[in-house]
């Protein structure tokens, strides 16, 4: 990455475009810190809330392993990744609930339920395992232990990938439906983006680690100006 700046507030849903290896995913976890270890992060990544400023990039790692979940949340590329292959589905989110929420055994449960069926899913899918899921069904799972803790923000590498055209589109209403009820940022990478202008208000491209275009989705769409955007929608034109 290279002089990326941008600023996602609560209610944005924001989708950042390009082709494989382009930085997205770089960016997007550069943001709860998570890139691989030894990794040189420059410049500062600021949550504001209330008025008052936090650089994540300065704390330490008890005080990021609080603010992750409770104000920025992750669902990673591919849903498998979410999870611990034998943890019921109820323990991924009730575990998540008691490291970073103080409620008891019965409020955990409760908690565990309503979010299954804020994502779709019923209370029969508490006692499954991940290997037990579809992937539309896992992608929701997923989604469910993410918003565990009720964010601010919601970052989602890929969270499309290898699912089917139908269940793309399901996920993706779901999960914009839950940012701008919850009035939740949301920050979407993927290398699709006919699939990011239909669901996004606004798109970043990036190539080589720049952020070369950003605007409201439909501007951008039709009236590119940068050469490498032209190219990404010419791109699709053709294959239409």
């Amino acid at each position: 990455m290279k002089g990326c700046s941008f600023t996602l507030k609560r209610g944005d849903i924001v989708g950042l475009v390009g082709e494989s290896g382009s930085g997205k995913t770089s960016v997007l976890m550069a943001i709860p810190r998570l890139l691989p270890a030894g990794t040189v992060v420059g410049g500062e990544i600021i949550y504001e809330r209330g008025g008052a400023k936090l650089n994540v990039a300065e704390l330490s790692d008890s005080e990021l392993s609080k603010w992750r979940w409770r104000r920025v949340a992750l669902v990673p590329q591919g849903a498998m990744n979410s999870f611990t292959p034998h943890l019921t589905i109820e323990r991924h989110i009730t575990e998540t609930l008691s490291y970073h929420l103080t409620l008891n055994s019965k409020e955990r449960a409760q908690r565990a339920r309503e979010l299954l069926a804020s994502v779709g899913l019923g209370a029969s899918f508490l006692s499954r395992y991940p290997h037990e899921l579809s992937g539309g069904q896992k992608q929701r799972a997923a989604l469910s232990v993410a918003l565990s803790c009720e964010p601010d923000f919601l970052l989602a590498d890929e969270p499309t990938t290898a699912l089917d055209v139908i269940t793309q589109k399901e996920t993706l209403e779901m999960m914009t439906g839950i940012a701008r009820t919850r009035g939740m940022g949301l920050l979407l990478v993927t290398h699709d983006l006919p699939l990011a202008a239909a669901f996004c208000d606004s798109l970043m491209v990036m190539k080589d680690g720049i952020v070369v275009e950003s605007g409201p989705s439909k501007d951008l769409c039709l009236r590119p100006k940068d050469g490498y955007t032209k190219k990404l929608i010419e791109a699709i034109r053709e294959m239409s």
